[in-house]
């Protein structure tokens, strides 16, 4: 089943109208710095950077002709590495760049507070020090946010709803690539207490952190998991689901990847989109407009995925009224 929200096709044809209205010659070659969190090798977020591609495309930018494009891969939990990775697309004298990811952006802004730099996916851009506000960023970024912090109380009830019997819920993240943690676990805490579900802080920096900490808290019973929007476990995405069918855990993710891949079920948007509509501000920064100038954007439509599957794997029979609510039914 699968009743996909329109979104996409508004946000196709407002890049389509906008370059229609505002495309014209571009004479001059522009270099676009772009650091990645992930790996170069994850076809997933090469997707992604396909879609920056295209929406640059729909404003007459062709890479090669008008624009070079200059990208790093793999900036995520490595300090050392991001900061390299940011010197080096620094050195090629960008005209301006794309960042995704908290750290990411961290290390790039770090290097330098004059070229423009459009982000996507940070979490608390203004907790993080990247702009003054959302409306009027005042410096050298501007770009994209995530999801709201009570998105986490929307995540436990989308479980409790699964899983009536959970009494505890696992909150998954890396302290290291989720430096911003404390902005979700405040109100994950607070609906955890109107659920009557002990909240736990659950940190895992590694591989083998992950196995221990599934196979430590899958002994309690009625345990459930909530995966935080994290670039560690982005990567490692295929055996955080395996790991939570393995201990028999339902959780809930913040992306539509992890759902696709058998995890019970996603409540997020998509992040894909967000890569599209970033190529509108590179557009309009490189044709004179400023960051401190355009306001940051987050996202206005999520979507509930869930994997049907994957639940009658639990032995959860799902309420129709959760069935109802989906965007999508993965079966």
């Amino acid at each position: 089943m699968r009743r996909r929200d329109f979104v996409k096709t508004i946000v196709v044809l407002s890049v389509a109208q906008a370059a229609t209205v505002r495309a014209q010659p571009i004479e001059k070659t522009r270099r676009i710095g772009v650091l990645m969190a992930h790996r170069e090798d994850d076809p997933e977020f090469q997707e992604y950077l396909s879609a920056f591609r295209q929406g640059l495309k729909q404003f007459g930018w062709i890479e090669g002709q008008n624009y070079r494009m200059e990208t790093r891969w793999g900036a995520l939990d490595d300090a050392q590495v991001r900061q390299r990775s940011a010197k080096e697309l620094l050195a090629a004298n960008p005209d301006i760049i794309l960042t995704q990811n908290t750290p990411p952006t961290a290390s790039m802004l770090q290097e330098t507070r004059t070229v423009p730099v459009v982000f996507v996916i940070v979490t608390d851009p203004v907790g993080s020090g990247f702009v003054k506000s959302l409306s009027r960023p005042g410096g050298n970024a501007t770009g994209f946010t995530i999801m709201e912090p009570t998105t986490s109380g929307k995540w436990l009830e989308l479980l409790k709803d699964a899983a009536p019997q959970t009494r505890r819920a696992l909150f998954l993240f890396n302290p290291r690539t989720a430096p911003f943690a404390n902005y979700y676990l405040g109100p994950f805490k607070a609906a955890a207490v109107l659920l009557k579900v002990e909240p736990i802080a659950a940190t895992v920096e590694s591989m083998s952190d992950l196995e221990s900490v599934f196979a430590a808290q899958a002994k309690i019973p009625d345990t459930g998991l909530i995966a935080m929007p994290d670039g560690f476990l982005n990567v490692h995405r295929t055996e955080v689901v395996s790991l939570a069918a393995r201990y028999r855990l339902p959780a809930v993710y913040p992306w539509r990847f992890f759902t696709e891949l058998g995890g019970l079920m996603s409540y997020g948007f998509e992040q894909r989109e967000f890569f599209a509509s970033a190529a509108t501000y590179i557009d309009r920064i490189l044709k004179g407009e400023k960051p401190a100038d355009l306001p940051v954007q987050a996202p206005t439509k999520y979507e509930l995925v869930i994997n049907t599957k994957a639940a009658e794997a639990l032995g959860l029979t799902l309420s129709t009224s959760l069935l109802g609510r989906a965007d999508e039914l993965i079966d």
